[in-house]
Formats: C-alpha cells, sequence, structure tokens
C-alpha cells in the first residue's frame, strides 16, 4: 500500500508543478501580449487564467490529498485511557508499521511511572511526629530523646 500512495502523492505533485507552470506561462504570454497590444492597438486581453488550468490545478490538489490521507498511519485514539488500553492490550504488535518494525514513538506502558513510583506521604502522619517531637524537646541534633 505504501508505493500506491507515493506513486499517488508523486502523480500529484507533478500535476500541480505543471499546473504552476502552466499558470506562469499563460501569465506571461499575456503580458507579452498587452505589451504588443498597445502598439497595435486591437482588442482587450483577458487577465483570468483558463479554464483547463484552473480544473488541472484543483485536480491535482485532490490527488496529492488522496495520495497523503492514504499514505498516512492510522489515527490514535484521543482519549488517553483508550490509548493506553491499546498499549497494555497489544504491546508491540500494536505499534508495528507496514515494514514490520515498532514505531519509533512506542514507549511501552505509559502507566509504567505510576505503578513504579514510591506510595503516598501521609502527611497527617508527618505532621503529628512533628508535633511529638517539639513537644518533647530536641537536642539540636535531629535525633529523638
Amino acid at each position: 500500500m505504501t508505493w500506491i500512495s507515493n506513486s499517488v502523492t508523486l502523480f500529484g505533485v507533478v500535476l500541480l508543478a505543471h499546473a504552476c507552470y502552466s499558470a506562469q506561462e499563460h501569465s506571461a504570454l499575456q503580458s507579452f501580449r498587452a505589451a504588443t497590444s498597445t502598439l497595435t492597438s486591437s482588442a482587450a486581453v483577458s487577465a483570468s487564467l483558463p479554464v483547463d488550468i484552473t480544473i488541472e490545478t484543483v485536480v491535482a490538489t485532490l490527488v496529492l490529498c488522496v495520495g497523503l490521507v492514504v499514505g498516512s498511519p492510522p489515527l490514535r485514539p484521543i482519549q488517553w485511557r483508550v490509548w493506553a488500553g491499546k498499549v497494555e492490550r497489544e504491546g508491540e504488535e500494536g505499534f508495528k508499521g507496514s515494514d514490520g518494525e515498532v514505531n519509533k514513538d512506542y514507549l511501552g506502558n505509559p502507566f509504567k511511572a505510576l505503578e513504579s513510583r514510591p506510595g503516598f506521604i501521609d502527611i497527617r502522619k508527618q505532621r503529628k511526629d512533628f508535633a511529638e517531637w517539639v513537644k518533647n524537646g530536641s537536642d539540636g541534633s535531629g535525633a529523638k530523646n
């Protein structure tokens, strides 16, 4: 599928380049005609682009967009918990590209840091211990009596 999307994208780029070149040539030809028409005093020259160049530009843009969309990787879920669930269920297999290699942005379990962190600090217990330490007095060494 990759070579199809690449070839469609390349074809769209070639069509768009040709449309741009045609528009530039048309503009140069019209400016040349305008310069010579003042000398010969012929009828006024139209300055708008011909319909075939406009159609070619629109078609080239559509073909280019189709090639880019077909070649893009699948979208990830917007919700973090859905994406993390996919990582936990499928592991590396869920992030292999069309070439069989794991994508470079695969980091593994996104909850690993949460699972390996130390427990929560009990502030109330620490406050009580500090109050007892102050009540019992301190000798300045930091050790309890």
